[in-house]
């Protein structure tokens, strides 16, 4: 997968793996929220092995971790079917070994099909599984206003 690269400021240069996550970035930085990017790895345990799962944008100061997702799969782990069931599975284990994460998942285009020919969305799926989503690349606004007041709230304390 390639890299984009963003200058959020002068003296700072992010590199993002997707152009989606380039524009969540972009919109979290206009908004003034503090975030990371894919600087914390949560271990889970997929059977039989240990794995390492590196979000998106952790945010700090809360349990909310955004992830981007233009499409489920891609090419690496096989066809686009398995690895789109493979992060599928990856994003259920993590709830259910992590129960106190809000992962939430920014589609690209929440209407897409999980994979070619399925009858299920993208929207259906993280409904159906208890993910908060948003849709067309872009964090809620009401999602904004949540993470920067839980991010004043700890600052205070």
């Amino acid at each position: 997968m390639g890299w984009h690269t963003v200058s959020t400021k002068p003296a700072l240069s992010r590199r993002y793996r997707s152009g989606l996550e380039e524009k969540l970035a972009k919109q979290l930085d206009e908004a003034g929220v503090e975030y990371e990017y894919e600087s914390t790895k949560i271990p889970y345990t997929v059977p039989a092995r240990e794995a390492k799962y590196i979000p998106d944008f952790p945010i700090p100061g809360t349990n909310i971790l955004i992830e981007a997702k233009g499409h489920w799969g891609g090419g690496r782990f096989g066809g686009i079917k398995q690895a789109s069931a493979e992060q599928r599975q990856k994003m259920l284990l993590l709830k259910e070994q992590h129960p106190h994460l809000d992962i939430r998942v920014v589609y690209e285009r929440a209407s897409t099909k999980i994979y070619p020919g399925s009858p299920t969305s993208n929207a259906k799926w993280a409904e159906t599984h208890g993910f908060m989503w948003a849709d067309k690349g872009t964090v809620p606004e009401s999602w904004l206003t949540e993470i920067k007041q839980q991010q004043r709230k700890r600052k205070k304390a």
